[in-house]
């Protein structure tokens, strides 16, 4: 189990690398990494240019949650390995936020726990959005997709 919170880039391969590196028993592994986008849809239709997106966090608070939601993973599928990266600061479009792996023996397990992880850490993580956007800075607060997406897994 491995979390880490960083302002710099990652590099996904070698990230995999190390995740994976003498673990004979990994049979799956999902990959989830996401990316800032250049467009932010709000109320499901209208788009707003995102020129950059800032990221801000509690340090100690921000790991020991992440920490939290990766051991929950652990509990609920038969994992091997877990990676999660999530940076904060300035970011432009096109540029990583976070990455997201899974090992696991079989791959059901692997798919689920990485869109488990995904959609808490989207809910339940403590960062806080910052969008630069030609209207100026604009703080971003949670949206009901995420919400919903989070809410099917509270009884699993």
């Amino acid at each position: 189990m491995t979390v880490r919170v960083q302002e710099a880039d990652f590099d996904v391969g070698a990230e995999l690398a190390r995740l994976t590196d003498g673990n004979k028993r990994i049979g799956g592994l999902a990959v989830f990494v996401g990316l800032v986008r250049e467009m932010h849809v709000r109320e499901g239709y209208h788009r707003d240019r995102v020129d950059a997106l800032t990221l801000e966090h509690y340090p100690g608070m921000t790991e020991t949650a992440l920490e939290e939601i990766e051991a929950e993973a652990h509990r609920r599928w038969p994992l091997e390995a877990t990676l999660i990266v999530h940076r904060h600061g300035r970011m432009e479009p096109g540029e990583r936020i976070v990455m997201v792996a899974v090992g696991s023996p079989h791959r059901e397990a692997a798919f689920e726990a990485c869109e488990f992880l995904v959609d808490w850490l989207k809910t339940k993580a403590p960062f806080w959005k910052l969008e630069d956007t030609p209207k100026g800075e604009q703080w971003v607060g949670a949206h009901q997709e995420d919400d919903a997406a989070a809410a099917r897994w509270e009884k699993k």
